[in-house]
């Protein structure tokens, strides 16, 4: 089994060499790319301070051939991935266009947005979850377990961001309980530790519930119904008549058994603590790493988008090696070859 994890680790770097080649020839080939769009907007503002017909003088030729070179679009295709994939192996992301600073320094300002939440996502979606799958199993078809799945298929129903909308407008703007938007408040800096924490939940308790809303609901389900599977077994029936209690049986032998399907996904949520949702963050007003990459995208700020493309990349297959790494821990019946 350990030749099989080296194998999976050893794969990562020509994966995201090919993910990475992929995307880049597609930024080179897409027309309007940020030379374009900072001659564009030159242009507009030559328009409206000189007129139109000094609008297409608003840079030369020998300027915009200038900025190619300095942003690497004047090399050949292949010379320039090569060229970018040598800086990145040195810890260099390039600078980004719209920030006018290095692409690491930009990511790691956003990520503290987005670890925070991703924590705290991770920490209440399984803390809670799993409890509540348990109960609605042993309770099933109960009126605990009908009340709570109404909840729980609505939430699973409505999307984050109609969920924040909502939010907003009636404990933010109605009833005045939470802030409007922002991660935190005015003067957080000069701020006592308990101000700061108390601010900190003040604002991000609405965009928390809707990080939360959505594998709330997958994850109770899941442990629902895997717990009835089990609790259906013939083992189970068969502890029980040896004398074994319910409630003992359902903890040291269906709860691990049941537990192996969620445990799969453990390594796969390494990715909340870094993508977050740009929705989410548009609606409450939030700089973190999900607007970085909607804005990136929508920029043309390639070099941003290639750093966010590298680290993303290497969580989600980092994640799916943890997750098999769980499995192969919680299921002593898995060996991987």
């Amino acid at each position: 089994m350990r030749a099989y994890f080296l194998r999976r680790f050893l794969l990562i770097p020509p994966t995201l060499i090919g993910v990475t080649l992929i995307v880049f020839a597609l930024t080179w080939v897409v027309p309007g790319g940020p030379v374009e769009r900072y001659v564009a907007e030159m242009q507009m503002a030559g328009a409206e301070t000189r007129g139109d017909a000094a609008a297409g003088r608003a840079l030369s030729e020998e300027q915009i051939e200038q900025m190619k070179a300095y942003y690497g679009f004047d090399k050949p295709f292949p010379v320039a991935y090569v060229s970018w994939l040598g800086n990145v192996l040195r810890g260099d992301f390039g600078r980004s266009f719209i920030y006018n600073e290095p692409v690491l320094c930009v990511i790691a300002s956003k990520l503290p947005v987005s670890i925070y939440f991703g924590i705290m996502t991770f920490f209440f979606t399984y803390t809670i979850c799993i409890p509540l799958g348990m109960v609605k199993a042993i309770k099933h078809r109960t009126w605990l377990d009908n009340w709570s799945s109404i909840l729980v298929f609505a939430g699973y129903a409505i999307p984050n961001y109609v969920f924040g909308s909502i939010l907003i407008l009636i404990f933010a703007a109605q009833l005045q309980w939470f802030p409007l938007w922002g991660f935190v408040g005015e003067g957080f800096a000069d701020l006592s530790l308990v101000g700061k924490i108390f601010s900190l939940i003040h604002h991000t308790t609405l965009p928390l519930l809707c990080y939360l809303i959505g594998s709330f609901a997958f994850l109770t389900l899941l442990m629902k119904n895997n717990l009835l599977d089990n609790l259906a077994a013939d083992y189970m029936r068969t502890a029980v008549a040896k004398g074994v209690k319910f409630d003992t049986a359902v903890v040291t032998h269906a709860f691990r058994n049941s537990i192996i399907p969620i445990a799969t996904t453990f390594g796969q949520n390494l990715l909340f603590f870094l993508t977050g949702s740009f929705l989410i963050e548009v609606i409450f007003d939030i700089d973190g790493f999900g607007l970085l990459g909607f804005r990136a995208i929508v920029d043309r700020d390639y070099f941003t988008v290639m750093g966010i493309l590298v680290i993303s990349s290497f969580v989600i297959m980092l994640g799916n090696i943890i997750s098999d790494m769980i499995v192969a821990l919680v299921d002593p019946r898995i060996r991987f070859n």
